[in-house]
């Protein structure tokens, strides 16, 4: 068996491993992996879906072959949790049909931990495990507010080393290491509502001698997976991490995931600091050349607000096997959304905002949308490659002014896929080998002359952090323009018109991922005239309510 393959296997949930299927899907909430095994590829495989016992057929975005493992893969999004589908599979002369349910936000409770209000000095222990249907929930007794505050005496706030855990509500203060420490091969737990602050040992630059980088708010050894992260406040950090003028940042991040074993979800959290505390990465982990890395496989990333980090925003790197990022807001970063390596894919990135990039606290030049790479690595006496998993780059906007230099980062790139983004940016679009295999960038709004205020132009002013599309933009029409102004022949050089916003119904259909567009057809980038805003952080989650370190 390919070491590949085995790395795959290893990192399916049992059930799976055990039948062996031909065809299956991997849930989250809002999303399904698809796995089809087909000893030869055929010419596509397209995907058909329905909720179940539903009267219509939706079409998916097809699968992609990955010859290594003899596999189609692809996703399904914008699921409804806790809900049954069924898909039909068609790759020509063969079929295959699956039915699947995404996972319930709901977690039925068997124990309940109740911490005593007030403020405690110790580090709270999670030793007791829950199981599918009795989770146990950790969380402050009712009406009162549980502090944690080690006082930088203790290394963690909160250590999880049991399966199927809660944590709830709670406010964790000065960490020495990390707010949360979840234990090496530790399945299941969920982290929300959180305040986790003022964590880790003092950083710096590795050129400095520093070497303790990725103290965390919340940290997962090595192994665990099946994570829910949502509406927490991560803010910062005790330290803070070194821009690019001494070298390759290094220091706090939000959220690690070291080689997990995916099935993560990591939604509608806020992320913040100032530039002199800021993150390494806002969410990241290890090993990025690798089949495993964060959040490895079968993952979503979405609503979360994410600012003030000196490398990357959002870092997903290593297997991103079946990988989702979509509608996260991203403000004051090096690289927006780094996926380097991406050894087996595919990764959906879309519909997410890019705004503002710097490389560091006096260069104000900006750095990358999306960091791009690969090396090799030796399995069995044999390199094999890092980077041939697809990335499918969809519906992104790139604000401007002070937005990215560059879309893509100038490292090797295979199978990259864009369409209907906003990529205005004053240095370099696309990779200067984009014929490299499988890369297919088409229809994305480009350009960078000039392009500042009149990106702005493109947008309806508002302070809500909504980038709907204006009716008209402002554009140079370039050349000697004669008019006659109060009865007199006038002549103006390139004078400034408005035309027609170029981004509206000019975007391509994407089966799966803008089925509910309004006008003639889709809008390029992420916001849909006609549909509700995008929301980002934790108060713009679903039902959000206060937490107890709120209210009491």
């Amino acid at each position: 068996m390919p070491r590949t393959l085995f790395l795959l296997l290893a990192a399916l949930p049992l059930a799976a491993q055990s039948a062996a299927p031909e065809a299956w899907a991997v849930a989250t909430f809002e999303s399904l992996g698809l796995y089809y095994n087909q000893a030869a590829p055929s010419a596509s495989c397209t995907v058909r879906y329905r909720a179940a016992g539903a009267r219509e057929w939706r079409q998916g975005y097809p699968l992609v072959y990955d010859a290594r493992e003899h596999q189609y893969r692809g996703s399904l999004v914008g699921l409804k949790p806790d809900t049954a589908y069924e898909i039909t599979l068609d790759a020509g002369a063969h079929q295959a049909t699956v039915e699947a349910r995404t996972m319930s936000e709901e977690f039925p409770v068997g124990r309940t931990t109740l911490l005593p209000g007030g403020v405690t000095d110790r580090t709270v222990y999670v030793r007791e495990a829950g199981s599918e249907s009795a989770w146990h929930l950790v969380t402050p007794a009712p009406g009162t507010r549980f502090v944690s505050d080690v006082f930088n005496l203790s290394d963690y706030n909160i250590v999880v080393e049991a399966d199927y855990v809660i944590l709830r509500g709670l406010d964790l203060r000065n960490a020495g290491i990390h707010g949360v420490l979840i234990r090496r091969g530790v399945q299941h737990v969920v982290v929300e509502d959180c305040h986790i602050t003022g964590w880790g040992r003092m950083g710096g630059a590795r050129s400095w001698g520093v070497v303790t980088g990725q103290d965390s708010g919340v940290y997962a050894e090595e192994g665990a997976g099946r994570l829910v992260i949502q509406r927490n406040l991560i803010e910062y950090p005790r330290s803070g991490a070194n821009d690019w003028e001494s070298g390759h940042p290094d220091g706090p991040q939000g959220i690690s995931l070291i080689n997990s074993r995916g099935g993560n979800v990591i939604r509608y959290n806020t992320i913040r600091s100032t530039e002199d505390h800021g993150f390494n990465d806002g969410i990241g982990g290890a090993s990025n050349f690798s089949f495993q890395g964060s959040p490895c496989c079968d993952s979503d990333i979405y609503g979360n607000e994410i600012s003030n980090c000196w490398d990357d925003a959002i870092e997903s790197e290593g297997a991103n096997r079946n990988v989702r990022i979509w509608s996260n807001y991203i403000h004051h970063t090096f690289v927006h959304i780094a996926t380097a390596a991406t050894s087996m894919g595919p990764i959906y990135i879309f519909r997410n905002v890019f705004g503002e990039s710097r490389i560091s606290h006096q260069d104000h030049t900006g750095g990358y949308m999306i960091k791009t790479g690969m090396n090799y690595i030796e399995i069995n006496g044999e390199k094999v490659s890092t980077g041939l998993g697809y990335r499918f780059i969809f519906h992104n906007t790139a604000l401007q002014p002070n937005g990215a230099l560059d879309v893509f980062s100038g490292h090797e790139l295979h199978h990259a896929v864009t369409r209907n983004n906003i990529f205005y940016a004053r240095g370099q679009t696309y990779p200067k080998d984009s014929g490299e295999p499988g890369n297919d960038f088409r229809n994305d709004l480009t350009g960078g002359y000039l392009g500042g205020g009149f990106v702005q132009s493109m947008f309806l002013p508002d302070g809500e952090r909504q980038w709907f599309l204006a009716p008209t933009v402002k554009k140079i029409q370039w050349g000697r323009v004669e008019s006659e102004r109060n009865g007199k022949r006038v002549a103006i050089t390139d004078p400034v018109v408005d035309a027609p916003n170029p981004a509206i119904d000019k975007g391509v259909r994407l089966p799966g991922f803008n089925d509910e567009f309004t006008g003639a057809a889709p809008d390029i980038g992420a916001y849909e005239t006609g549909l509700p805003p995008l929301r980002f952080g934790r108060e713009a989650a679903p039902g959000f309510t206060r937490a107890p370190w709120e209210r009491y």
